[in-house]
Protein backbone atom coordinates (compact mmCIF):
# COMPACT_ATOMS: atom_id res chain seq x y z
CA UNK A 1 0.00 0.00 0.00
CA UNK A 2 1.45 3.29 -1.26
CA UNK A 3 0.48 5.06 2.07
CA UNK A 4 2.76 6.68 4.72
CA UNK A 5 1.25 5.15 8.21
CA UNK A 6 3.66 8.25 10.04
CA UNK A 7 1.70 11.18 11.40
CA UNK A 8 2.16 13.79 14.11
CA UNK A 9 -0.37 14.56 16.86
CA UNK A 10 0.44 18.34 16.55
CA UNK A 11 1.10 20.36 13.43
CA UNK A 12 1.25 23.86 15.23
CA UNK A 13 5.22 23.36 14.95
CA UNK A 14 5.44 22.13 11.37
CA UNK A 15 6.34 25.18 9.81
CA UNK A 16 8.90 26.05 12.62
CA UNK A 17 10.28 22.73 12.12
CA UNK A 18 10.67 22.81 8.17
CA UNK A 19 12.52 26.14 8.51
CA UNK A 20 15.06 24.88 10.73
CA UNK A 21 15.42 21.56 8.62
CA UNK A 22 15.84 24.54 5.82
CA UNK A 23 18.28 26.68 7.97
CA UNK A 24 20.57 23.61 9.77
CA UNK A 25 23.51 21.64 8.43
CA UNK A 26 22.28 18.35 7.17
CA UNK A 27 23.30 15.56 9.65
CA UNK A 28 24.89 12.38 9.27
CA UNK A 29 22.03 10.78 10.92
CA UNK A 30 18.92 12.06 11.55
CA UNK A 31 18.74 11.47 15.88
CA UNK A 32 16.66 12.53 18.76
CA UNK A 33 19.87 14.47 19.75
CA UNK A 34 19.80 16.55 16.27
CA UNK A 35 15.92 17.13 17.22
CA UNK A 36 17.14 18.36 20.39
CA UNK A 37 19.50 20.61 18.54
CA UNK A 38 17.07 22.56 16.43
CA UNK A 39 15.30 22.78 19.94
CA UNK A 40 12.55 20.55 19.61
CA UNK A 41 12.82 18.31 22.50
CA UNK A 42 9.18 17.82 23.27
CA UNK A 43 8.12 13.79 23.17
CA UNK A 44 5.61 14.60 20.16
CA UNK A 45 8.43 16.41 18.18
CA UNK A 46 9.73 13.08 18.02
CA UNK A 47 7.36 11.97 15.47
CA UNK A 48 9.01 14.09 12.94
CA UNK A 49 11.35 11.46 12.58
CA UNK A 50 9.07 9.64 11.45
CA UNK A 51 7.41 11.74 9.12
CA UNK A 52 10.69 12.44 7.26
CA UNK A 53 10.87 8.79 6.78
CA UNK A 54 7.42 8.17 5.45
CA UNK A 55 8.03 11.31 3.13
CA UNK A 56 11.37 9.79 1.58
CA UNK A 57 13.62 12.44 3.76
CA UNK A 58 15.36 9.72 5.62
CA UNK A 59 16.42 6.27 5.03
CA UNK A 60 15.50 3.46 7.67
CA UNK A 61 18.51 4.69 9.76
CA UNK A 62 17.70 8.58 9.41
CA UNK A 63 20.55 8.85 6.82
CA UNK A 64 19.34 11.79 5.02
CA UNK A 65 18.45 11.17 1.25
CA UNK A 66 19.26 13.06 -2.20
CA UNK A 67 15.26 14.37 -1.36
CA UNK A 68 16.39 15.78 1.66
CA UNK A 69 19.44 17.35 0.13
CA UNK A 70 17.08 19.15 -2.22
CA UNK A 71 14.36 20.06 0.12
CA UNK A 72 17.39 22.27 1.87
CA UNK A 73 16.98 24.61 -1.30
CA UNK A 74 14.52 27.23 -0.22
CA UNK A 75 13.74 27.73 -4.32
CA UNK A 76 12.46 24.56 -4.34
CA UNK A 77 11.68 22.81 -0.94
CA UNK A 78 8.18 23.59 -1.64
CA UNK A 79 8.24 21.21 -4.81
CA UNK A 80 10.05 18.94 -3.11
CA UNK A 81 7.85 18.69 -0.95
CA UNK A 82 5.17 18.58 -2.87
CA UNK A 83 6.18 15.59 -4.78
CA UNK A 84 7.17 13.66 -1.72
CA UNK A 85 3.40 13.53 -0.45
CA UNK A 86 2.09 12.45 -4.16
CA UNK A 87 4.29 9.68 -3.80
CA UNK A 88 4.05 8.50 0.20
CA UNK A 89 0.16 9.01 -0.29
CA UNK A 90 0.17 8.12 -3.70
CA UNK A 91 -3.04 5.39 -2.66
CA UNK A 92 -5.23 8.76 -2.04
CA UNK A 93 -4.07 10.70 -4.63
CA UNK A 94 -4.87 7.58 -6.68
CA UNK A 95 -8.41 8.30 -5.52
CA UNK A 96 -8.41 11.71 -6.15
CA UNK A 97 -6.19 13.49 -8.49
CA UNK A 98 -5.81 16.55 -6.36
CA UNK A 99 -5.64 15.15 -2.93
CA UNK A 100 -4.37 18.10 -1.62
CA UNK A 101 -7.24 20.09 -2.12
CA UNK A 102 -9.76 18.18 -0.84
CA UNK A 103 -11.65 18.99 2.67
CA UNK A 104 -10.34 17.58 5.81
CA UNK A 105 -13.60 15.85 6.11
CA UNK A 106 -13.09 14.52 2.56
CA UNK A 107 -9.28 12.78 3.54
CA UNK A 108 -10.39 10.71 6.54
CA UNK A 109 -12.97 9.76 4.58
CA UNK A 110 -10.95 8.27 2.14
CA UNK A 111 -8.06 7.32 4.29
CA UNK A 112 -10.76 5.10 6.21
CA UNK A 113 -11.82 3.29 2.57
CA UNK A 114 -8.07 2.94 1.81
CA UNK A 115 -6.89 1.59 5.51
CA UNK A 116 -10.14 -0.93 4.91
CA UNK A 117 -10.61 0.62 7.75
CA UNK A 118 -8.29 -1.18 9.54
CA UNK A 119 -7.47 2.17 11.89
CA UNK A 120 -9.19 4.07 14.52
CA UNK A 121 -10.91 7.03 14.06
CA UNK A 122 -8.31 8.85 16.21
CA UNK A 123 -5.68 7.46 14.07
CA UNK A 124 -7.57 8.38 10.74
CA UNK A 125 -7.88 12.14 12.05
CA UNK A 126 -4.28 12.28 13.07
CA UNK A 127 -2.99 11.00 9.47
CA UNK A 128 -5.39 13.45 7.53
CA UNK A 129 -4.72 16.27 10.22
CA UNK A 130 -0.73 15.78 9.22
CA UNK A 131 -1.42 15.35 5.59
CA UNK A 132 -3.14 18.42 5.71
CA UNK A 133 -0.90 20.44 7.27
CA UNK A 134 2.12 19.15 5.18
CA UNK A 135 -0.16 19.85 1.97
CA UNK A 136 -0.12 23.72 3.20
CA UNK A 137 3.25 23.61 3.05
CA UNK A 138 4.01 22.70 -0.12
CA UNK A 139 4.32 24.17 -3.60
CA UNK A 140 1.51 22.58 -5.89
CA UNK A 141 1.96 25.05 -8.71
CA UNK A 142 5.06 24.38 -9.67
CA UNK A 143 5.90 21.25 -11.78
CA UNK A 144 6.98 18.13 -10.77
CA UNK A 145 10.78 17.59 -10.44
CA UNK A 146 11.85 15.99 -13.41
CA UNK A 147 13.34 12.15 -12.51
CA UNK A 148 16.32 10.23 -13.52
CA UNK A 149 15.35 8.96 -17.01
CA UNK A 150 14.88 4.91 -16.75
CA UNK A 151 15.19 2.52 -19.31
CA UNK A 152 12.79 2.87 -22.45
CA UNK A 153 9.46 1.01 -21.94
CA UNK A 154 8.78 -1.55 -24.58
CA UNK A 155 5.81 1.27 -25.68
CA UNK A 156 8.85 4.08 -26.42
CA UNK A 157 11.66 1.47 -27.36
CA UNK A 158 13.21 2.85 -30.43
CA UNK A 159 13.52 0.17 -32.66
CA UNK A 160 16.63 -2.11 -32.97
CA UNK A 161 18.57 -2.92 -35.96
CA UNK A 162 18.48 -6.69 -36.67
CA UNK A 163 21.41 -8.25 -38.16
CA UNK A 164 21.17 -8.96 -41.81
CA UNK A 165 20.42 -12.52 -41.64
CA UNK A 166 22.75 -14.68 -43.60
CA UNK A 167 21.12 -16.25 -46.52
CA UNK A 168 22.54 -19.85 -47.39
CA UNK A 169 23.22 -21.56 -51.02
CA UNK A 170 21.44 -23.30 -52.54
CA UNK A 171 22.40 -27.05 -52.75
CA UNK A 172 24.69 -27.74 -54.94
CA UNK A 173 26.03 -23.97 -55.93
CA UNK A 174 29.54 -23.08 -56.12
CA UNK A 175 30.17 -21.18 -52.94
CA UNK A 176 31.60 -18.30 -54.09
CA UNK A 177 35.14 -16.53 -52.90
CA UNK A 178 35.37 -19.65 -51.20
CA UNK A 179 38.94 -21.85 -51.26
CA UNK A 180 40.42 -24.93 -49.54
CA UNK A 181 43.82 -25.45 -47.90
CA UNK A 182 44.73 -29.15 -47.07
CA UNK A 183 48.09 -29.66 -45.38
CA UNK A 184 49.30 -32.88 -45.38
CA UNK A 185 51.87 -33.93 -42.50
CA UNK A 186 53.74 -37.30 -43.28
CA UNK A 187 55.28 -39.01 -40.30
CA UNK A 188 58.54 -40.94 -42.66
CA UNK A 189 60.24 -43.96 -40.93
CA UNK A 190 63.64 -44.34 -39.21
CA UNK A 191 65.18 -46.04 -42.03
CA UNK A 192 68.99 -45.28 -43.88
CA UNK A 193 68.03 -46.89 -46.61
CA UNK A 194 66.91 -44.24 -49.46
CA UNK A 195 64.98 -46.46 -51.75
CA UNK A 196 62.57 -46.60 -48.74
CA UNK A 197 61.98 -42.33 -48.85
CA UNK A 198 62.12 -43.15 -52.86
CA UNK A 199 59.21 -45.26 -52.51
CA UNK A 200 57.11 -42.88 -50.60
CA UNK A 201 57.85 -39.51 -52.63
CA UNK A 202 56.83 -41.88 -55.49
CA UNK A 203 53.48 -43.24 -53.90
CA UNK A 204 52.56 -39.44 -52.77
CA UNK A 205 53.33 -37.91 -56.53
CA UNK A 206 51.39 -40.90 -57.94
CA UNK A 207 48.02 -40.38 -55.30
CA UNK A 208 48.64 -36.37 -54.71
CA UNK A 209 50.14 -34.45 -57.71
Amino acid sequence: MALTNAYLITTKNLEAFFNALRSAKAPERFTNKFLNQLDFSSSNDRLFIGVLKGLGFLDEAGTPTPRYYQFLDQTQSGRVLADALRESYADLFAVNTKANQMSLDDVKNKLKTITLGQKSPKVISLMANTFKALADQADWAAPAIPTTPTSPTPGNRAPEEKPEAVQPEVLGSPLKGMELHYDIQIHLPESRDPAVFDAIFQALRKHLL
